[in-house]
């Protein structure tokens, strides 16, 4: 970093410093013990204005006391069956680690249908995985190889992606606005593959323009260009051989990533339920988590999307008549 940014990490720092007591022993769980790189983060969400990331840090800890984000691993979604049924349409898992280190989180785009479970159940399975990865996976690394290591990467996959995940958008955005504002920078890089021609026409829209730079659009499953940066091991499912069909039936159980039986969904939820048991704290229902307000530039997401859709599928309908 060069001296204007360290000297925004202080002056942030000084001013994190003097927030009220609750607000600092959620930053502390927040940071790990890496409040530098935290700060760091925030600085970089909000082009490095000291006073906007000041801000933006404190809204946020303000939404994790608000809604116990703090306590969100000690709450597993029961029973077991309804976890199953949220893994198998909400499709994101732990496949392993590239060769520098970082996880790799792959996610199934195009098979996701979010129609098991209501959205408050969606939206606390994603702030667990995140918690997940912030309090237990990346503290790990960072003890194994001695350094911080605050970020992950996310291989998009885009195997069955069609006109009707219109219907997802919104549960896609309320998603992609808890990230933005409450878990930004987390992603070093996003690598799409299985591109269908239809993303070509929304993917943008849904991005914030810090985020589209770290966005590479792969051919096919992307496995070649994968595996420069990661052993075939750690390969999502979907990534293993051309043509790799849906990425929810692709593989078996264990090496689908998206699994409630694969290893890192067994160890996630077997975590959570262990501190639940250990607080007696296993309840029915789900954790109402709200949804912070986007940004109003964000906010125009869905609009530009449905406009892109409806574009498409008026195409689309002319195409077919002229057949007829």
């Amino acid at each position: 970093m060069g001296a204007d940014s360290e000297d925004a990490v202080k002056q942030l720092s000084l001013l994190m410093e003097q927030v009220e007591a609750p607000l600092k022993r959620s930053f502390q769980n927040m940071h790990q013990g890496y409040p530098k790189e935290t700060l760091v983060r925030f600085l970089k969400a909000r082009e490095w204005n000291v006073a906007k990331a000041h801000k933006m840090i404190v809204e946020c800890l303000n939404w994790r006391i608000q809604n116990e984000i703090d306590s969100v691993l000690e709450r597993p979604i029961v029973p077991v069956d309804l976890y199953r049924s949220i893994r198998d349409s909400q499709l994101i898992g732990l496949s392993g680690y590239t060769k520098e280190g970082l996880p790799i989180f792959g996610i199934g785009v195009g098979h996701s249908t979010y129609d098991k479970a209501s959205v408050h159940y969606y939206v606390q399975s994603h702030i667990q995985i995140n918690e997940y990865r912030d309090r237990i996976i990346l503290p790990r690394l960072t003890q194994q190889f001695g350094r911080p290591v605050t970020s992950c990467i996310k291989v998009l996959d885009m195997t069955g992606l069609k006109l009707s995940a219109l219907s997802q958008i919104k549960m896609l955005t309320s998603i992609s606005t808890v990230d933005d504002l409450n878990y930004p920078e987390k992603t070093e890089t996003y690598y799409v593959v299985n591109v269908p021609y239809i993303f070509s026409a929304c993917w943008k829209p849904l991005l914030q323009e810090r985020t589209k730079k770290k966005v590479k659009v792969l051919t096919g499953c992307g496995r070649d260009e994968l595996l420069k940066i990661m052993d075939y091991s750690s390969l999502p499912h979907f990534c293993r051989r051309e043509a790799s069909g849906s990425s929810k039936h692709s593989s078996t159980d264990v090496d689908n990533c998206f699994s409630l039986d694969h290893p890192f969904h067994k160890e996630l939820y077997g975590h959570i339920r262990e501190q639940a048991s250990r607080r007696e704290l296993i309840k029915m229902g789900s954790l109402h988590v709200s949804i912070p307000e986007p940004d109003p530039d964000d906010a125009k997401i869905v609009e530009v999307i449905q406009a892109e859709f409806q574009k498409i599928g008026e195409q689309d309908e002319s195409t077919n008549s002229h057949k007829d």
